[in-house]
Parts: C-alpha cells; structure tokens; sequence
C-alpha cells in the first residue's frame, strides 16, 4: 500500500508542468523508488510507470531472474560465511549457536537478556530452532523455522523463494529443501548465462521429514506428516498422512487427535 504525502511546492510545480506539457509519458521506475515517490499522487493519469524489478525482486516473486549479479553474488557469499562461522562453532554455547543461525537467516528478533547460569540461559532459547552442523543454505533470508524445529545435520536450503517450516517439525539427516529451480528448455537456461526461477515451500507443523528426503519447489505438506527415508516429494501431501517413495506417494492417513 502506498502512503502517499503533500507535495512540496517544487514538486509541485513539476508535475503541473507535466500535466499541463505532456499528453503522454513513459517513466521507468526502480520498484525502490516508486514505492517511495511522492510525485505518484499528482502525475497525469495518462503517464506510463514502468516497473524496473531488481533481481532480487524477481527472484521473490518467482519471476525469471538472473542470479550471478553483485547483490545476488554478494547476498549468496554474505550466508557462506555465516554458514561456515555456524559450522566450525560446533562446541559453542546454545546462545552463541542460535545467535549463529540468526545470522544466517538475517533475523533481527532479539533473544532474551542472557543469564549468568548456562543451563537457565539454555532453557530461555528452548523454543528455538536447534540446528545441527553442518547446514547448507543458499541465501538465509528467505529461510522461516518455526518454534521447536529440529533440522539434523547435512541438511540444505536451496532458498531461492520462501522455505517456511512449521514448528516442532523435525527433518533427519541430509534433508534437501529445493526452492529454486531452472528452466527446462536448455536454450533458454543457458548455463551460467540463463535465468532461474523459484517457487516456496511450505512444510506445515509437527511434520516428520525421514533422512534423505528431497522436497521439490512449489510443495506444500500439511500438518503432522510423516515422510518415509529417501522420498523425492513433487506433490503436495495432506496433513496428518505417511508418504514416502520416488516420487513419494501418500501411503495411509495418520490417526491423531490433532486437527488441522
């Protein structure tokens, strides 16, 4: 939503000259600064706006996007590091290690004030993700945990779109949560010259992710599933059902005193 303010009187009398010049205009606007212009609440109506997306705007809207730019390149190197400083802290402190993962996925919430007893400290951050090293992650930003997930080690976030995992969910060792992908026409994709593409994932809560498993851009998996060892999920999967295979098949529904 735009929140539109008086114009002063140089902006004023710019855009009378624009209403009273023009008949029609083309602009072509960074989305950044559209948002921000003022001028949008007195500019003819018969002026063309066009929009100049970065590419990392595309990128979250799940447009074509070209991914080797500088921010890009500079964002994807900014959560190495971080991935790598999380990595070698194996023996840390809780604190320090969600603090860490905080890093990671540039999240700004603040932790409770620290405590001078490690255990009490400890107890504070039960409701944190616990994320065992190593992690392999993408960009972080767009990577969501909710409140008592459990990611074992080796996992990977390929988090080109939103990946957004729903509290007490637990992942085993080596999940793989794919959010970005290429086009299929090689033409088009064109190695490191071609654009990509992506779709969120969203995994519910109190889901159960078995070792090994890969989740595919675009899925959704409902609340309480369960995902055999090894399944490659290219579907979406109800909540409360068992499903596992390549690709994995809704096996059985789980019978549970929770709702969705």
């Amino acid at each position: 939503m735009f929140t539109l303010t008086h114009p002063t009187s140089a902006e004023a009398e710019l855009g009378k000259y624009i209403r009273d010049s023009l008949t029609s205009l083309v602009f072509f606007f960074p989305l950044c600064l559209l948002l921000s212009s003022p001028l949008l609440a007195f500019v003819n109506p018969k002026i063309t706006i066009i929009l100049i997306m970065s590419e990392r705007e595309k990128m979250l809207r799940g447009e074509l996007y070209c991914a080797f730019t500088p921010d890009l390149i500079a964002a994807r190197t900014r959560c190495k590091w971080a991935c790598n400083r999380f990595n070698r802290a194996d023996e840390a402190p809780r604190r320090q290690l969600v603090e860490m993962w905080k890093d990671i996925t540039e999240d700004k919430t603040p932790l409770p004030p620290q405590l001078d007893d490690a255990d009490a400290d400890a107890a504070l951050l039960e409701r944190e993700p616990w994320v065992e090293a190593p992690v392999k992650v993408d960009y972080g930003f767009n990577v969501k945990l909710g409140e008592g997930v459990f990611i074992n080690f080796n996992c990977v976030f390929i988090d080109t779109c939103p990946i957004i995992v729903g509290a007490r969910t637990l992942f085993g060792p080596s999940v793989h949560i794919y959010s970005g992908t290429h086009p299929l026409d090689p033409a088009l994709r064109n190695g490191t010259q071609g654009p990509e593409t992506g779709r969120s994932v969203v995994i519910g809560e109190d889901c159960w992710l078995a070792g090994n498993v890969t989740v595919l851009p675009g899925i959704t998996i409902g609340r309480g599933c369960t995902i055999g060892a090894g399944s490659v999920v290219t579907k979406d999967i109800p909540a409360f059902h068992v499903a596992a295979g390549n690709p994995a098949r809704v096996i059985r529904r789980i019978e549970t005193t929770m709702t969705e």
